[in-house]
């Protein structure tokens, strides 16, 4: 497919994506918008102009608010008839949005757009679902023989977050302060963070409800889920390490964590849709998949300095995740805990097998044993004040290219 909006070579925002997301100016208040290209397409104008007159269940100033919520929840029938409705207006041979007299209305330029949070954020879970990343972690604290817990093969671990602290691309963050105590140290002191370090996850946002008491099969987990964002789990080392016995991650986790403000939904990513990875022993059989449900996605992380260029740190792929969304979302919702429109579910740390694609510096410095060499001279074990962590996504696969942009933010000094 080809458009006539002209779309930069490379774009993450093609014909074939449309993702959804909040977005203001200037001149708008906060409103829903599709991406394509360098642009965004206000739906609210398309849908006061007639374009989606033939759409039922579409209320008046649906796309007019802060936030997806209420048109997330109308349903995939209706959210999916108008990307497929906004595709068509699209493509090179329609001339009905492209002759219109509202086009200039209807189409922003996404630099001059500031984009906000796409959902309301009730509750929001993070999982533990690399195994690479889990084995790399036990290595480094337990037992390298014995790296992964007796569990964690028969379940997704996970733990519930802080849907507070979330924010949007952009939004710089302070070093954390907090607890910690080094084996050396006779006694915990007080301070910033010493070992602040990233997270390169994933996150699906749930589009329907539940009820307390219900729960969700593997079979019908997608159609809960809307779509994904980029997730950087902000995370304090040395405090999450003197803290996490015995309830776990608390406030080396809470303090922020950063999102892309693109939804792309599922129906975008279904032709990158993959096997899912063998799973020993066979798991429950509330968790056994009668579809792949994982999704080949490319994802990369740069660390840039205060006025330097960035440095790439990290090349890893969503196809690694053991634990995949059908199975975090059937167990999440096992004992009847209900689901909300807008919940977030974050993937974990998705690393990979080699050195270069583990996601997050604990990793890639191992412990801060192996520095990390920035391309403009300098290292890092962790991330430092006045660093800007980028991660990006996208998928590619014969001539198609479907891609989330970036999220990124600056650490400021501790307060």
């Amino acid at each position: 497919m080809s458009s006539w909006v002209q779309i930069p070579k490379n774009s993450d925002f093609t014909l074939y994506n449309l993702p959804f997301g909040i977005f203001k100016s200037k001149r708008l208040s906060p409103r829903a918008g599709i991406a394509i290209g360098d642009k965004i397409v206000d739906l609210s104008v398309l849908h006061d102009e007639g374009f989606f007159s033939d759409i039922t269940l579409l209320p008046e100033g649906i796309f007019l608010g802060d936030s997806l919520n209420s048109f997330i929840g109308l349903g995939k029938q209706v959210t999916r008839k108008i990307r497929e409705r906004v595709q068509d207006l699209l493509k090179e041979d329609q001339e009905k949005l492209r002759e219109h007299q509202s086009r200039g209305k209807a189409m922003v330029n996404r630099k001059e757009a500031q984009m906000l949070l796409p959902v309301k954020i009730g509750d929001y879970t993070d999982f533990y679902s690399s195994i690479e990343h889990a084995t790399n972690v036990g290595t480094m604290f337990r037992d390298p023989d014995n790296a992964l817990l007796p569990n964690w093969r028969h379940l997704p671990v996970g733990y519930h977050g802080r849907a507070s602290s979330i924010i949007p691309s952009g939004i710089p963050i302070h070093r954390p302060k907090g607890q910690f105590k080094d084996p050396d140290m006779e006694k915990p002191e007080f301070g910033p963070s010493r070992r602040l370090d990233f997270e390169l996850e994933l996150a699906f946002v749930t589009g329907k409800s539940t009820k307390m008491g219900d729960s969700i099969s593997t079979e019908d987990a997608e159609d809960y889920i809307f779509g994904f964002v980029l997730f950087n789990d902000w995370s304090a080392r040395d405090i999450q390490a003197w803290e996490y016995v015995p309830l776990g991650p608390f406030l080396a986790k809470n303090f922020a964590s950063s999102i892309s403000p693109w939804i792309v939904t599922l129906e975008a990513l279904e032709h990158f849709r993959v096997e899912n990875p063998k799973q020993e022993p066979e798991v429950l059989p509330y968790l056994k998949c009668k579809k792949d449900h994982g999704f080949d996605i490319n994802l990369e992380v740069y660390i840039q300095p205060a006025d330097k260029k960035a440095t790439k740190v990290c090349t890893s792929n969503f196809k690694h995740m053991y634990w995949n969304i059908a199975q975090q979302l059937a167990h999440q919702t096992s004992n009847g805990c209900n689901i909300n429109i807008g919940d977030l579910y974050a993937s974990g740390t998705i690393s990979g097998k080699s050195p270069d694609s583990y996601g997050s510096m604990l990793e890639l410095s191992w412990k801060g044993t192996k520095p990390v060499v920035l391309e403009e001279g300098g290292e890092r074990k962790f991330i430092e004040d006045g660093d800007t962590v980028i991660m990006t996504g996208f998928c590619e696969k014969e001539g198609i290219r479907v891609g989330f942009g970036e999220v990124s933010s600056q650490v400021l000094p501790a307060k």
